[in-house]
């Protein structure tokens, strides 16, 4: 019996250490390889299709794990993995079809796993996987992300422990969050890009903000020293797969794609425009195109014809100010909650920046009533509008025919109306994929009567995995300066003054 059972064991590492990555070029390295020889704690891999994105996830569990999960975001999608894993493994003797697991012997066990709605990551809490893989990472939300890799972790000396995300340019504006997570190699605006396989080390503070550094040194968050971890990105492409690439059928396949569909699967093009949600309400292309159109210009001068403020106390949310000159949109200005903890404060941060704006947009709902209180006294002779966006609204879009829920619906129509391109659109936004991912997240559905509500902010957070301050602020700067709400009508006639009470 113990024979037979060690011949077994030895069946299973036989069939397991069979697979090997893709061979080298003459021309260069194979990015196969050099993804499972990176050092990095986190590993981005693939961005073009075709690049052998499953395999490697496969191999480099198989081959160099003990504990590992592989995860797609709904269960359907783990089965052509689950095909492929049997292909490699030579037979599915030792798969248990129930609990979706390879018993590889000797404690080693990969399973797979789906989180298809956010609350679905709890299921893993609690769960060590010294390695974590991700297919087509740009499906899953970034709090998804985050949470199923803190348990990355093991026991047992001398065992790696590592993740790593799959998958090709995000196809909407829900996964550009990977672009921010991985921004040293993915965002062109990025200040000190890094080559494809450098490592960077990132860390959180106490606020939540996303730092960079180019070395593994600690350091101290609330009064903690703590190791940054690394991460890198490896691209790669049809070409450096020699098993799909051979016979040029895949290629035909990518070619035939509409743009700009093709450029992003098959350049792995991270730039490329992302398709149109049929609910989208502002399509990603717009915001693009006007991006382009504030690189062409410079600032006007004077001071801005408007402000929005968006604000934020503590927590991951940031106090943000956008001003506006005209169809020109200046750069954000964002401040952590926790150094916005006062309305004073906030009107204090503004004032240094702006003199006397034309009129002043801020969300008044929740902590934003005390940055009013404060904005009103400091500018006596500028209007300060307070904005509720969960009033009633009377704007129509640009057809006449689609009527707004609430001042939320209206914010957004309107930069969608000012955007679109059949109208000559003149907007310039500033740059960043941060505006695109704000801007451009947010869903919307029809109601009765031609009436147009647009999901909530809570619902965006959920799927961007924080909070849309930056797209916020910009709204809040393209509204009117007189708000026509459905129950009563604010007129001003400068200088009198809005109040919310």
């Amino acid at each position: 019996m113990e024979a037979r059972a060690a011949a077994e064991l030895e069946r299973r590492r036989r069939e397991r250490e069979r697979w090997q990555p893709n061979p080298d070029s003459e021309d260069h390295p194979n990015p196969q390889r050099l993804a499972l020889a990176t050092e990095a704690d986190e590993l981005y891999y693939g961005g073009a299709a075709g690049g052998g994105k499953t395999d490697l996830l496969l191999g480099c569990a198989l081959t160099q794990h003990r504990q590992s999960v592989i995860f797609r975001r709904v269960y359907p999608n783990l089965r052509a993995i689950i095909r492929r894993s049997v292909e490699i493994m030579g037979g599915d003797d030792s798969y248990n079809k129930s609990d979706r697991a390879w018993n590889l012997g000797d404690g080693r066990f990969l399973e797979f796993g789906s989180v298809q709605y956010e609350d679905n990551k709890s299921d893993w809490q609690g769960r060590p996987h010294d390695f974590y893989g991700f297919d087509e990472i740009t499906e899953f939300s970034r709090t998804q992300y985050q949470f199923l890799i803190g348990w990355n972790r093991t026991t047992r000396a001398g065992q790696r422990c590592r993740v790593i995300c799959a998958g090709n340019p995000p196809l909407d504006a829900d996964g550009m969050w990977i672009v921010e997570e991985f921004a040293p190699w993915l965002d062109d605006t990025f200040a000190e890009p890094a080559q494809p396989g450098e490592l960077r080390w990132y860390y959180y503070d106490g606020e939540g903000i996303l730092h960079w550094q180019r070395a593994d040194t600690p350091v101290v968050v609330d009064g903690e020293s703590i190791r940054p971890r690394s991460r890198t990105f490896i691209p790669a492409s049809l070409s450096d797969n020699p098993h799909l690439a051979a016979d040029g059928r895949y290629l035909s396949v990518l070619n035939s794609l509409p743009e700009p569909m093709r450029t992003r699967l098959k350049n792995g093009d991270f730039s490329a425009a992302q398709g149109v949600d049929p609910w989208q309400v502002i399509p990603t292309e717009w915001v693009r195109a006007a991006q382009k159109r504030w690189e062409l210009c410079e600032q006007p001068r004077g001071e801005a014809d408007s402000v929005g403020v968006d604000v934020a106390r503590g927590g991951r949310d940031k106090t943000v100010f956008v001003p506006r000159w005209g169809s020109y949109f200046g750069e954000p200005e964002r401040y952590p909650g926790i150094n916005t903890p006062t309305g004073p404060v906030v009107a204090g941060l503004f004032q240094q920046l702006y003199r006397q704006p034309g009129y002043i947009n801020l969300d008044v709902i929740g902590v934003g009533s005390s940055a009013f209180d404060s904005l009103w006294a400091m500018y006596p002779s500028t209007p300060v509008q307070p904005i509720n966006v969960g009033a009633g609204s009377t704007y129509t879009d640009r057809s006449g025919r689609l009527r707004m829920r609430n001042l939320r619906s209206e914010a957004y129509w309107r930069m969608r109306d000012a955007l679109d391109p059949e109208q000559g659109s003149r907007i310039a936004l500033p740059p960043g994929n941060e505006v695109v991912a704000d801007l451009c997240s947010a869903r919307y559905q029809p109601l009765a009567n031609s009436i147009v509500q647009v999901e909530s902010k809570e619902d965006i957070k959920k799927r961007l995995g924080r909070s849309p301050d930056v797209g916020d602020a910009i709204l809040l700067a393209n509204l009117p300066l007189v708000i026509d709400y459905s129950d009563q009508t604010l007129i001003i006639d400068e200088p009198v003054r809005i109040s919310p009470y």
